[in-house]
């Protein structure tokens, strides 16, 4: 994050307050690099039993924005932690995401920032892998990304695809969308609605992983498990296509269909 320019002030470990890393200051509590380093964005890497709860010493020390990467924090204990962050107006992103990256200017988070390049297509994705993958698509059809989200696989996450996705949409930057969901839950469905009802402003291109995945079993992340007939892949697809997405069967085709799209 640091060789990418992301204006790192200091990390946080409890009892390594007043040591260095990397050139930068440690801190004991995420309040004291708040007030002695003005940080207001925390990326977390803490292991799953504690990371809720560094979330919500993030979200009471003032913090706005908190991406957390940690994968496989306990369902009950993010269920605290994301209504203790709304609770205090801080946007929370994740568990268990690559982060966010606005190329050129930052990124927070695990992504290969090589592969991002400047330009007017926006990413929500809930997968990390595929958030890379339709980035490097854009690029190489000679297109550029203004920021990618990556909000999470896991089942309780702190920002949804809606709201990324509306994010991108009041984005004035922000000429056309890539929304990559997967099968389980309802997120993806109730985006697709929100842009109809949003009136279509913007194009989305639209995919959906788990196509092959059998009902009533866990794929990869915890929260991509069909639970009803509107969970799986086609069911999602078809939401989307109802409401004015342009959706893609293969991960392969979101670059074509955003050149398309865009000329």
């Amino acid at each position: 994050m640091i060789e990418y320019g992301t204006n790192v002030v200091g990390g946080v470990t409890p009892g390594k307050g007043g040591t260095s890393h990397l050139d930068r200051p440690v801190f004991n509590t995420v309040k004291d690099a708040v007030d002695q380093a003005g940080a207001d964005t925390s990326i977390i890497f803490v292991p799953p039993a504690f990371a809720a709860d560094a979330i919500m010493e993030a979200a009471d020390a003032g913090i706005k924005v908190i991406i957390a990467i940690t994968e496989g924090i306990p369902v009950a204990d993010m269920i605290k932690a994301n209504n203790y962050v709304k609770e205090r107006n801080s946007r929370l992103i994740g568990p268990n995401c690559p982060g966010v990256i606005t190329p050129g200017e930052a990124k927070v988070g695990i992504m290969p920032g090589f592969v991002f390049k400047k330009g007017t297509v926006g990413i929500v994705s809930k997968s990390g892998t595929l958030t890379y993958e339709a980035a490097d698509q854009v690029v190489k059809q000679g297109l550029g990304i203004t920021t990618a989200i990556g909000i999470g696989g896991d089942p309780i996450i702190g920002t949804t695809t809606k709201e990324a996705v509306e994010l991108l949409m009041n984005d004035p930057e922000t000429e056309l969308i890539i929304m990559i969901g997967e099968i389980g839950g309802q997120l993806e469905a109730d985006a697709a609605k929100w842009v109809k009802a949003d009136g279509n402003r913007k194009p989305v291109v639209g995919f959906i992983a788990g196509e092959t995945a059998p009902a009533g079993r866990t794929m990869g992340h915890a929260g991509a498990i069909v639970g009803g007939s509107d969970d799986t892949a086609a069911a999602k697809k078809q939401i989307m296509r109802d409401n004015g997405i342009h959706v893609v069967d293969s991960p392969a085709e979101i670059g074509k269909k955003v050149k398309e799209i865009l000329g």
